[in-house]
């Protein structure tokens, strides 16, 4: 992709440390990348609850990562995010690939701090919606909880969560990722928001950011009377294919076999 944009140009919303980068690789790139995950042996697969995923560039523990050589078919995109964006401190060190059934999502979450703040996720096959949501801790009704490298939450949390009072300048959002794009997100929202996908196969997505941006593309369309879970939402996706994405972020403190005490 050739960046004619300064980065800047790709905010979204009204948070200004969120960038989306429509096209950020070709149909081309796009499957070249679906194919060479896939062919990975089937070790590589580490399967979870609703989902499964790959881990490349080595083990993260709480105190760094035990490093591994990133593959040339990731170290190539790798640079090029890292070169296009200018936001990373170093070269991108790990990346985790989850593949998400239609079905699937993952639970509000938030990146712990072996990671440098900055976060680029990179989404192949079915677009999604992705929701931003204050953090727990910034709720004067709720405390901190956990402080592990995927600092999650319960559902009785989030449901506390969900009804306590935003901060003023701190609204949930929600983004369309669609397929070749690249989210970036970092500083405040890597630090005050927990970021989470639905388990659904229809998403509403009348307040995505980006919702006018993607109108054109064929994704989003009118719901019917028999979606009844969406509440107010008249927009939605429809996720009819396995979406598979990169997330792709630098641990600062790496060991190459042991960690040091």
């Amino acid at each position: 992709m050739e960046l004619a944009k300064t980065l800047n140009e790709f905010r979204v919303g009204s948070v200004p440390t969120v960038f989306y980068i429509p096209d950020f690789i070709t149909e081309s790139e796009h499957d070249n990348l679906l194919n060479t995950i896939y062919d990975a042996p089937i070790s590589k697969w580490k399967s979870l609850k609703n989902r499964r995923l790959q881990n490349w560039g080595g083990v993260v523990h709480e105190k760094g990562l035990i490093a591994q050589d990133l593959p040339p078919w990731l170290t190539r995109i790798t640079e090029r995010i890292n070169e296009k964006s200018g936001l990373f401190p170093s070269s991108i060190n790990h990346v985790l690939i989850n593949e998400y059934l239609p079905n699937q999502g993952i639970m509000p979450h938030q990146d712990g701090p072996a990671y440098f703040p900055v976060v680029a996720i990179l989404s192949l096959g079915s677009a999604v919606v992705i929701d931003f949501t204050q953090h727990p801790k910034l709720s004067s009704r709720v405390g901190v909880h956990g402080n592990s490298i995927e600092d999650k939450i319960s559902d009785q949390e989030a449901a506390v969560m969900n009804s306590c009072e935003w901060l003023d300048n701190l609204h949930p959002f929600s983004i369309i990722l669609m397929p070749r794009s690249l989210l970036i997100f970092k500083d405040m929202v890597y630090s005050d928001y927990l970021h989470g996908i639905k388990d659904s196969e229809v998403q509403g997505c009348n307040g995505a950011v980006n919702a006018t941006n993607v109108q054109n593309d064929g994704v989003v369309q009118h719901s019917s009377g028999s979606v009844k879970a969406l509440d107010c939402d008249d927009t939605v996706i429809c996720r009819a294919n396995t979406r598979v994405s990169l997330t792709c972020r630098v641990v600062t403190k790496v060991y190459k076999s042991i960690f040091k005490f």
